[in-house]
């Protein structure tokens, strides 16, 4: 194991080496960019322009994993990394919801955010379709977050947007999710106190898409522009949908409407949510996402024109492939991280839990690595979808190789660890302990959501490479390469004991997005035994690259 050169323990906000993707980058390098300009399921993206005019930021969806609510910073609307989470657990303060949010709650939580900066701040809104409407704000996006603060309590509201008008007045815009409320496809209105913290006014249904092509119009994003103001969000479903842009003279409207962007002739599917941005350049530009199923919600960049007096996205309403970038002082080529060494005293930034984070889940060593303790299994547990400690990130391209060097220890029968790709279905390749030996095995599950049982099959025997010279409760160590390879979102699985020689092992899998999340990889350690000493995985490194 690699040593880790650092002399306290202590958790600032690290600096960070920009990384540039292997298997992912959208900028040419000629002053063109290619679409996506991010490859990765960043579902429902919004972004605001910063304090200083050059700096752009950008928030999405997560749902239930933790940390919550990734904030990427880009120089020129293509180049994206990622700087912070502006929330940690679900929720903090709650103690009620911070145990419902111990386990995971797929699907639940933090639903289309919208980022905006005024007057000084900036403000994240979200809706939790389950308990209510809430904000979060700092002076640096980079920084601390200060407390969630719950806007207005109650089921169904979803896609919160505040609109901060000339005269001081906050207005929010919201949609509304079906399978809490029993309705949907309206989007209503109410004014907020000035400090955004509160509703001060009644709600005004200001559109409705039933029973039109505009069904299930959702995500929408308030604006004012030229005396108007104006609502755009995506309507006719996500995976077949376009961009509506409505305006009014008022903010409760009347709105008339007209379709901005569609996929046309493209195989740009959707286009759906996002934002709309105006840069000290003069110029306009939209970001949304498209649906790409397993490998989630992919994030687009696409131009806008206003000559028209309603603003025409990408190329005569249809998604551009490959465009000039915007225009911009400077900005390196840059993408968010993917490999990890695991040789800093904090968790990298690509990396999120699948339910509340537990200090039993996983910490940093001092020695190199990432250690993940094995999670006590219920009795008569059938798969995996409710394990929480789950350390997980976003796929990076369409095709891609991961390979991680790990060592596995084992204090007791049938503690296992390993790879996964998560989704409703998975599979992993895992290290199991039988008797004083390990098996490797690749585990899968199909239907994980209805809680289908997995399958399990055994591909080689494995003498420990190490065993603890003690009387005492002493443990087995098998050191260990593992590797997954994507390609047509399809996972073939490898292993190796020296890092050189690969075999090939196990059935190709085919992956499946989970509960509006897409496939996600990362570690997971398990066993089924309350009450013996928790086994663990060491982390020594995992690297994302092209082959």
């Amino acid at each position: 194991m690699k040593k880790l050169l650092f002399l306290a323990w202590v958790i600032p906000v690290m600096a960070h080496a920009q990384f540039v993707s292997e298997v992912w980058s959208p900028d040419n390098g000629d002053g063109t960019y290619t679409n996506p300009v991010i490859n990765a399921d960043y579902s429902d993206p919004d972004v605001c322009v910063g304090a200083s005019g050059e700096d752009y930021y950008l928030t999405a969806s997560s749902f239930q994993c933790v940390p919550g609510l990734p904030i990427l910073h880009s120089k020129d609307l293509v180049n994206w990394e990622i700087v912070n989470y502006a929330i940690g657990n679900l929720y903090e303060g709650d103690e009620e919801l911070l145990r419902h949010f111990s386990k995971p709650q797929h699907g639940a939580g933090v639903w289309a955010p919208s980022i905006r900066y005024h007057d000084g701040w900036y403000y994240i809104y979200w809706g939790d379709p389950d308990y209510g409407v809430y904000m979060v704000k700092t002076q640096d996006p980079a920084g601390k977050w200060e407390k969630p603060v719950c806007v207005i309590k109650g089921q169904g509201y979803i896609d919160t947007t505040p609109l901060w008008d000339d005269d001081g007045r906050c207005y929010l815009v919201n949609g509304w999710a079906n399978s809490r409320a029993k309705f949907a496809s309206v989007l209503m209105v109410r004014e907020l106190s000035a400090d955004g913290e509160r509703a001060i006014g009644q709600p005004v249904i200001v559109f409705d898409g039933n029973g039109t092509e505009n069904r299930t119009c959702e995500g929408p994003k308030f604006y004012k522009r030229d005396g108007w103001y104006w609502i755009m969000c995506p309507a006719g479903g996500v995976p077949t949908g376009f961009q509506l842009a409505m305006r009014a003279k008022s903010p409760y409207g009347p709105y008339e409407h007209r379709i901005v962007l569609a996929q046309g002739k493209t195989d740009i599917n959707g286009p759906h949510q996002g934002g709309w941005v105006h840069t000290k350049y003069g110029e306009d530009w939209f970001v949304h996402f498209q649906d790409k199923e397993a490998y989630g919600r992919v994030v687009h960049l696409n131009p806008v024109d206003w000559s028209s007096g309603w603003p025409i996205m990408g190329k005569n309403g249809e998604p551009v492939k490959t465009y000039r970038k915007p225009k911009c002082s400077s900005g390196p080529i840059v993408n968010p991280v993917e490999s990890d060494e695991f040789d800093k005293p904090v968790l990298g930034k690509q990396w999120q839990w699948h339910a509340n984070y537990d200090e039993k889940f996983g910490v940093p060593t001092a020695f190199g690595t990432f250690r993940i303790y094995t999670y006590k299994l219920s009795n008569g547990w059938k798969n995996f979808w409710e394990v929480p400690n789950l350390l997980l990130q976003k796929t990076p391209a369409e095709q891609f190789t991961v390979t991680t060097k790990l060592r596995m220890t084992s204090k007791a029968e049938g503690q296992f660890g390993g790879l996964i790709m998560m989704g409703l279905n998975y599979s992993a390749l895992v290290v199991r302990r039988v008797g004083q030996a390990f098996e490797l095995v690749q585990m899968t599950c199909e239907g994980a959501d209805k809680g289908n049982p997995q399958r399990e099959t055994v591909i080689a025997r494995l003498k420990p490479t190490a065993e603890d010279q003690t009387d005492y409760k002493p443990g087995i160590h098998e050191d260990i390469y593992l590797r997954l390879t994507v390609k047509d979102s399809k996972v073939r699985f490898k292993w190796s004991q020296d890092g050189k020689k690969f075999s090939d092992c196990g059935e190709t899998f085919q992956m499946k997005e989970g509960k509006w999340i897409g496939a996600k990889f990362g570690f997971i350690a398990a066993e089924g035994d309350p009450k013996c000493d928790r086994g663990w995985v060491d982390a020594d490194w995992i690297r994302i690259s092209e082959k």
